[in-house]
């Protein structure tokens, strides 16, 4: 059988673990390389501010899934589903379907472009709390996003009128 992609669900939070624990029972059991080629978390770079600072972080693009590249047979199916922290694989009826070819490209597309230039956090309608400057601590809806210039269209209600303030990334977080 050939080698595909598929999409293994896990405990949200628990993939790292899982990748760890499916490499080293693949080893030990001697399918790593034969069967089961590459485990991917798909992550991409995000701008946030913390503490009115700007942090570059890493958010799962697909929180509580995990790819595996490998040779779907009853023994790697066993060792995957076998795996604690798996509950299971995308499947249609009682068979795992494969990723299909044109999405796992999009998907390594998508993972290099991010690690070029990070996804902005913030995006149109997302409400804010304004942390510092002289709006601090009044609520807004953002209206307008200016990546290359780190600023924000946001309107803020002042008595009773919503009035539009341009803030920079840093002086805003997210709700």
């Amino acid at each position: 059988m050939a080698r595909a992609w598929y999409a293994v669900h896990t405990i949200s939070g628990h993939e790292n673990k899982v990748r760890e624990l499916l490499t080293r029972r693949a080893t030990v059991q001697g399918a790593w390389n034969l069967d089961i080629f590459e485990i991917l978390i798909p992550t991409e770079q995000e701008l946030t501010t913390r503490a009115g600072k700007r942090v570059t972080r890493e958010r799962k693009v697909f929180p509580g899934y995990i790819l595996v590249r490998m040779n779907l047979t009853d023994d790697t199916f066993k060792l995957v589903k076998g795996t604690s922290g798996v509950t299971g694989f995308v499947q249609s009826g009682n068979r795992p379907v494969p990723l299909e070819q044109y999405e796992v490209d999009r998907i390594m597309r998508n993972l290099e472009s991010s690690k070029e230039a990070p996804r902005v956090a913030y995006s149109k309608n997302d409400v804010i709390r304004v942390v510092e400057g002289p709006f601090a601590d009044y609520t807004g809806k953002i209206e307008e996003v200016n990546a290359e210039r780190e600023r924000l269209k946001v309107l803020i209600s002042i008595f009773g009128r919503d009035t539009p303030v341009e803030l920079e990334f840093t002086q805003v977080e997210k709700m």
